[in-house]
């Protein structure tokens, strides 16, 4: 499925990022509607319901038996019955409409040593990155998982930035490599809470964004000993929280740290 459609603006041919409804029926019964860039439905399907605490392996996710439009069946059984409770999320919000944060919390233990990487190499794993959807659209987020060398081991675009993890996240766990202790979690736009959220369940130990982090973002990280990072571009990164797996290349902070400037976290990605 296509990441982009073509359109005519102004009298010109250009291309915007597709959003499209995804329904995830478990056993039949409708689960979560999330809007999405189509593709990579099965990985979107596991990775949300992992970060929702009601699966905590692989699971089958395959077309519907009545193959339904932009719709995946999940063979369950769940971990926990979700009871009436249902999800509805917007690309531009993981957690839309689930009320107080009692209730979007995920229990995730604090998480491992893990890895200890050099700033350079964190600053830099942007640049790393493939984008090919957000170079054509400007539109789309994107997530990529990275190897406690820097390699890139998987990136997913989509646009909602919870949607774009939730795939990469699918990805890992379809081939074993979850929980994510030696690895590190790598997104395009700012780090909010359910970045975090998402990152700590999945047992990531650190997480690099382009953009600034929230203060629930930040909170949420020191209390779970997740590695923060955030700005990362131009070379340099701030570290926000468990700064200890942070291996620094220079004693001068002033040297490491980046600086806002205006419209900052408008020009990581240009879109919100």
């Amino acid at each position: 499925m296509a990441l982009h459609r073509p359109i005519v603006r102004d009298g010109e041919r250009d291309s915007v990022a597709v959003e499209e409804p995804l329904e995830i029926r478990v056993d039949g019964e409708p689960l979560a509607v999330t809007m999405r860039t189509p593709g990579h439905d099965e990985e979107l399907a596991a990775g949300f319901l992992y970060g929702e605490g009601l699966i905590g392996r692989a699971v089958d996710v395959s077309l519907t038996d009545d193959l339904a439009a932009n719709t995946v069946e999940v063979r369950g059984p769940l971990l926990r019955d979700p009871g009436a409770r249902r999800f509805y999320t917007t690309s531009s919000c993981g957690v839309c409409g689930k009320g107080a944060l009692e209730q979007v919390a995920v229990d995730a233990a604090a998480l491992p040593d893990g890895p200890r990487l050099a700033r350079a190499v964190l600053a830099g794993l942007p640049e790393r990155l493939v984008q090919p959807g957000f170079t054509r659209t400007g539109g789309l987020h994107a997530t990529g998982l990275f190897d406690s060398g820097g390699e890139l081991l998987c990136v997913r675009e989509d646009v909602g930035r919870h949607n774009a993890i939730d795939k990469v996240v699918g990805w890992a766990l379809a081939r074993g490599l979850v929980p994510l202790n030696g690895n590190v979690l790598c997104v395009s736009g700012r780090l909010s809470f359910e970045l975090v959220q998402k990152a700590a369940v999945a047992g990531a130990p650190i997480l690099v964004g382009v953009g600034a982090p929230t203060s629930l973002a930040i909170e949420l990280a020191a209390e779970r000993r997740l590695t923060l990072c955030g700005f990362a571009r131009r070379g340099r990164v701030n570290v926000y929280a468990a700064a200890e797996r942070v291996l620094d290349d220079s004693p001068a902070s002033a040297e490491r740290s980046m600086p806002r400037e205006a419209g900052d976290d408008a020009t990581a990605n240009r879109v919100a």
